[in-house]
């Protein structure tokens, strides 16, 4: 941020500049992962990872439908709209804007999704803490995003704590659209 003084007699966000309002989102996810760090750390510490997880599942099966369709319906996508419709909609989500990852479209049917950089793990790491083993997690968040997105949509995991199959990506998800008759 260039001009801290213009920034600090702004009244409201609305007087932000483009690059001031991309900052702000930025601190707002990290923010937002904090949170979700620090809720989790606390039901880890109190009843163990395994309970935490639990936890945890049922928390992202919610919320990230809540995500999903308010970035779907923000980018005025069709029900249905596919692998392009789920890689449009991957890049919006508030992880993007804190996290390196990568999307490799294969065709109308196939595509993976790769995560370089992982605040939460890097985050634990520096904590001393094992991965978090966020295979369980998500298969449920990466799953239910994509099918509220487009409920043809299969999710697979190739690579993710626990079960890391290449070190130069943090996790690794297939999606694959299902034409049903």
């Amino acid at each position: 941020m260039k001009d801290l003084n213009k920034i600090l007699q702004s009244n409201s966000i609305e007087d932000l500049s483009k690059e001031e309002l991309y900052g702000l989102l930025k601190i707002y996810a990290k923010n937002w992962l904090v949170h979700d760090g620090c809720w989790f750390l606390s039901v880890e510490e109190k009843h163990g990872i395994d309970e935490a997880i639990n936890i945890d599942r049922e928390s992202w099966r919610k919320f990230t439908v809540i995500e999903a369709k308010r970035i779907k319906e923000f980018l005025n996508l069709p029900d249905n709209s596919g692998i392009k419709g789920l890689a449009k909609a991957l890049k919006f989500r508030l992880y993007s804007t804190i996290n390196e990852d990568k999307i490799v479209i294969h065709d109308n049917k196939n595509m993976d999704y790769y995560i370089r950089t992982c605040r939460v793990q890097e985050a634990r790491r520096r904590k001393g803490l094992q991965d978090f083993p966020c295979k369980k997690v998500g298969n449920i968040e990466y799953r239910f995003f994509a099918k509220t997105i487009d409920e043809r949509i299969e999710t697979e995991c190739i690579s993710c704590p626990p079960e890391i199959t290449d070190d130069n990506y943090y996790c690794i998800w297939k999606f694959t659209l299902i034409e049903r008759d």
